[in-house]
């Protein structure tokens, strides 16, 4: 178990950005970032994103159409692997995970076990590890990119983003890089993890 507190996030510190404000300015960020590294924290069970074929397909419960489906995006996979390497920037996620799977984060596992095999750093860190430090609110959805920005993304509770909010205080920045990160050194890596929990597992019965 996990017992380091995360740090405090007061709302009234951050800037309150749109969907498409956050979804812009993250972009401008993101491209401007050179040899530097970036956190994600991943905590909700299920998603309802926008513009993935392959995540629109298991919204239709047609799960074989989505695992072709992400199959054919092998070709952006690496072109954007070979742009981080080109500016030196290593991404990392961490993602929280509760059983049973949810059908979305069954889904989002062979996601990120293809993702992992272009050189993105992804483990998992099951919810009981983090139960400690959830006993009076749930770990939010944060972005560090670049050592720079903070978000946290904001949800409904269908899982539809609502915007963000964005800091950029440089010791809130850090101190959530640094829990970030010890969260990923207590975690497996994601591929690993697919091959023994998820793998074997029939198609979801519902979504």
């Amino acid at each position: 178990m996990l017992d380091l507190l995360p740090p405090v996030l007061v709302p009234e510190y951050g800037e309150r950005l749109t969907r498409d404000a956050y979804k812009r300015d993250f972009q401008e960020r993101d491209a401007a970032i050179r040899d530097a590294d970036s956190w994600k924290l991943e905590r909700l069970q299920h998603f309802e994103e926008e513009g993935s074929p392959s995540r629109d397909a298991l919204r239709r419960g047609e799960w074989a159409t989505a695992l072709r489906l992400l199959e054919n995006r092998r070709d952006a996979l690496l072109a954007t692997a070979r742009e981080d390497t080109r500016k030196g920037h290593r991404f990392h996620r961490v993602r929280v995970v509760e059983k049973p799977l949810s059908p979305y984060l069954q889904w989002e596992l062979h996601s990120h076990r293809q993702r992992a095999e272009y050189g993105e750093r992804i483990r998992v860190v099951g919810a009981e590890q983090v139960a400690s430090v959830e006993r009076t609110c749930r770990l939010p959805e944060i972005v560090v990119l670049g050592g720079a920005t903070l978000f946290q993304v904001l949800y409904t509770e269908a899982g539809a983003t609502l915007g963000a909010l964005r800091y950029t205080d440089h010791d809130l920045v850090g101190s959530w890089e640094n829990y970030i990160r010890r969260l990923y050194e207590a975690g497996d890596d994601v591929r690993s993890y697919f091959e023994r929990e998820v793998a074997h597992l029939p198609p979801p019965r519902t979504l």
